[in-house]
């Protein structure tokens, strides 16, 4: 199945199917060393191609900390295949942080976003920002050998604006904040569904990111 998978295909019912997934490959990889295959009751749907990110967080008195975040742009395995990879690697590569224990393990909490296709924008200059909106799209900013990317739930935890999104995404990228204003700098955009655990081991929600920003940063204009 070459097909790519789009995030509104996705159910709740597909969401928590995809968190406790990644949670069995960490668990798996981390106890026995062995990389899981998908499970034969995998939804058909969830075999088309699909780019996703794996977020950990650990979990402490009701606090998040970044664990691990790691992830696929392009879809260019099937979704579930790409989930468990990604997995894996936020918790054992993820260059900032030390390799997860499996010890460790039942303090994280599992997120996972599934990407769509991203999209070029066109727009230059000051009207990027319209072309932007907080707690749908995420960012990608790419010149040359330099790329950088910020999921959607990113500017929502941190109550950014667009340009300062757009600036984060730049540094992000190890170039200027102010980059995106250049017309050799290209900007992609895209959306996702996004998926959690509440806490560790917990039930999972799918995040409203539109409904969190407006709700936590209503003090940015």
């Amino acid at each position: 199945m070459s097909e790519v998978l789009d995030p509104k295909e996705l159910s709740y019912e597909d969401g928590v199917f995809l968190v406790k997934l990644a949670r069995k490959a960490i668990y798996e990889y981390l106890a026995h060393g062995k990389r899981i295959k998908p499970p034969e009751n995998t939804p058909k749907h969830l075999m088309k191609k699909g780019a996703a990110f794996v977020t950990l967080e650990t979990y402490l008195d009701g606090r998040y900390e970044l664990r691990g975040c790691i992830g696929f742009i392009k879809p260019v395995a099937p979704l579930v295949d790409t989930v468990i990879n990604s997995a894996i690697a936020a918790s054992t590569e993820d260059p900032r942080f030390p390799p997860m224990t499996l010890s460790e393990l039942s303090n994280v909490t599992v997120e996972v976003s599934v990407l769509s296709v991203p999209e070029l924008i066109k727009a230059k200059g000051y009207d990027i920002v319209k072309e932007v909106t907080i707690g749908y799209h995420g960012l990608i900013v790419q010149l040359g050998v330099f790329s950088g990317i910020l999921l959607p739930v990113v500017p929502v935890e941190y109550c950014w604006d667009v340009e300062t999104f757009l600036a984060e995404t730049c540094l992000k990228a190890g170039l200027s904040p102010d980059c995106w204003l250049s017309p050799k700098v290209q900007i992609f955009r895209y959306y996702a569904a996004t998926f959690k655990e509440v806490k560790p081991e917990g039930d999972v929600v799918f995040r409203d990111l539109t409904k969190e920003y407006k709700e936590k940063c209503r003090w940015v204009t």
